[in-house]
């Protein structure tokens, strides 16, 4: 399946606006430590201007401290995303995540990704502190698309936090399954993409893409999100101790 990743990131951006004039702006957000939503809202936003700069290789306008009118602050950054990524040759270079270097030039189909899950990850977060606490299904969004949130992790996020020098290299590759998604798609967390063929991994983790992405985000463990372990559980739990995501 081929993802429309700018239809999507519509799509997540209107469910996120609509979804925050009824989360309490002092809530506290699951899983993101002292976050509130206001700060949930406000750094969604900002990480919109800022990609939206990133993907022109421009430096973006400070938007200011605050505090703002959430909605509307809202809405005004994810047009300003959209439209900086309808308008641009998706083949076009700007700059993205890398390393050994945090940024680096990149094509900007990079961000069509890279803000689809961002929005997708913060819009769980924004229905779980308006529910009281994180849970499976909050977010309306097929398998396929939760796949591909884990395949970022693996591909993209965990290695570049490994060469940023944020994390160790797991000693124990972890096999993700992803059960609901034809095929059922595997990959290996802690193994580069062309050796993850060879490599045994330590733990086998398999149940919906939904529950596998979030756990990799820390938003869901093992159990809320209602995966199955093979192997040593230690090694799982040693893997999700270490910094996967930013």
């Amino acid at each position: 399946m081929t993802l429309d990743h700018l239809s999507l990131l519509a799509r997540f951006q209107g469910g996120f606006l609509a979804a925050v004039p009824d989360a309490d702006p002092d809530a506290r957000v699951p899983a993101c430590g002292e976050w509130t939503v206001r700060e949930l809202v406000e750094h969604l936003a900002g990480v919109h201007h800022w990609a939206a700069g990133q993907a022109r290789a421009e430096r973006g306008v400070p938007l200011g401290d605050g505090p703002f009118d959430l909605a509307p602050h809202y809405a005004a950054q994810a047009a300003t995303l959209r439209r900086a990524l309808a308008e641009l040759d998706p083949d076009a270079t700007g700059r993205v995540l890398a390393h050994p270097a945090p940024m680096g030039p990149g094509p900007v189909r990079f961000w069509h990704r890279r803000q689809t899950h961002e929005t997708l990850v913060h819009l769980h977060d924004l229905l779980a502190a308006a529910a009281g606490a994180g849970a499976l299904g909050l977010v309306e969004a097929e398998p396929e698309v939760w796949a591909d949130t884990i395949d970022e992790v693996v591909t993209m996020f965990q290695p570049r936090q490994v060469g940023l020098g944020r994390m160790a290299p797991l000693r124990h590759p972890v096999a993700l399954v992803a059960t609901d998604v034809v095929g059922a798609p595997a990959w290996v967390l802690g193994a580069p993409g062309e050796r993850a063929d060879e490599v045994a991994p330590g733990v086998v983790v398999s149940g919906t893409a939904e529950g596998l992405a979030l756990m990799l985000w820390r938003r869901l463990t093992p159990a809320e999100a209602e995966l199955t372990i093979e192997g040593d559980p230690a090694r799982l739990e040693a893997a999700l101790a270490q910094p996967i995501v930013p």
